[in-house]
């Protein structure tokens, strides 16, 4: 029995003519991009946007329905209550719901995205791809922020009628808005990551992100508090995001709004550059 060799021309010559036209090439390169994918980026982008927008029902009405509840029972049960700051009780506390609903939803919908993929084994859809961590980060930051910012709207709209809120400065509502939205999103991308079962992410909201928001003035002026609460109130970032946010319908601060600015910034930042550190090295993402 002889073996007989063929050279590989030989052996694409012997192919019929149907044959794949990939035969006896060398495999293709991974493709490479020359600064940001903008196309990976915006297609992840959208995923995320659509992904709470298909489930809008528990996405961002039934958040508006709670905002609404928290705002027809203590405005009923404040009522005849001095006014806060020269506001009535309802101008005071709108902007705070308005705030927590785009805390909440942005820190929800980062860190339930990045943790059900993990969960359900769709975390490739978003690795494989040529996306940096740099992408992944954005895509994922800009979904939550989307998020947060959108029922933000939407709950601004609906606590209207028992607030009557008006808006002085609007710049302030928009770095405050934006910039509590992305730090929110980030660090719920970051309790994606570590989390490795529902459990994980239940404990950070339960115990974290909940009493930071509850603690951070939303229904009430943190002035008021006795020491030491009230210097321990400014050592949380929640309350220098809610305490800027108020300030842009009040014109009024409990807080100084030359360390609020960059402190929430800075945070957001350093956030944002820890969470593109996991996602270069893929902790918890490729094991």
């Amino acid at each position: 029995m002889t073996l007989e060799l063929h050279s590989p021309s030989a052996v694409s010559s012997a192919l019929p003519s149907t044959a794949p036209a990939f035969v006896g090439r060398l495999p293709l390169e991974p493709r490479r991009y020359q600064g940001v994918n903008w196309e990976g980026l915006k297609t992840l982008y959208l995923k995320e946007v659509r992904r709470f927008w298909k489930v809008g029902m528990q996405t961002v009405f039934a958040p508006v329905v709670t905002t609404l509840l928290y705002m027809m029972v203590f405005v009923v049960a404040m009522r005849g209550v001095r006014p806060v700051q020269a506001a009535t009780f309802g101008e005071f506390v709108g902007p705070g719901l308005i705030m927590m609903s785009i805390l909440n939803n942005s820190f929800a919908n980062a860190s339930s995205s990045i943790l059900q993929a993990k969960i359900m084994g769709t975390s490739p859809d978003f690795l494989t791809p040529p996306l940096s961590a740099f992408e992944l980060t954005a895509g994922f930051g800009l979904g939550a922020a989307t998020r947060g910012l959108f029922v933000g709207i939407v709950t601004a709209a609906a606590v209207w009628p028992f607030s009557h809120y008006h808006l002085e400065h609007i710049w302030a509502a928009l770095y405050f808005g934006f910039t509590g939205s992305l730090l929110l999103g980030f660090v719920g991308m970051l309790t994606g990551i570590w989390a490795e079962k529902f459990d994980h992410l239940a404990s950070v909201t339960n115990f974290v992100v909940m009493p930071l928001t509850f603690l951070s003035g939303t229904f009430y002026a943190v002035d008021r508090l006795p020491e030491p609460f009230r210097t321990i109130s400014h050592y949380n970032p929640l309350f220098y995001l809610i305490d800027g946010f108020r300030y842009a319908f009040l014109g009024h601060a409990d807080g100084s709004l030359l360390i609020g600015a960059p402190v929430t910034g800075g945070l957001t930042v350093g956030l944002a550059v820890l969470s593109w550190f996991l996602f270069h090295k893929g902790w918890r993402l490729k094991t």
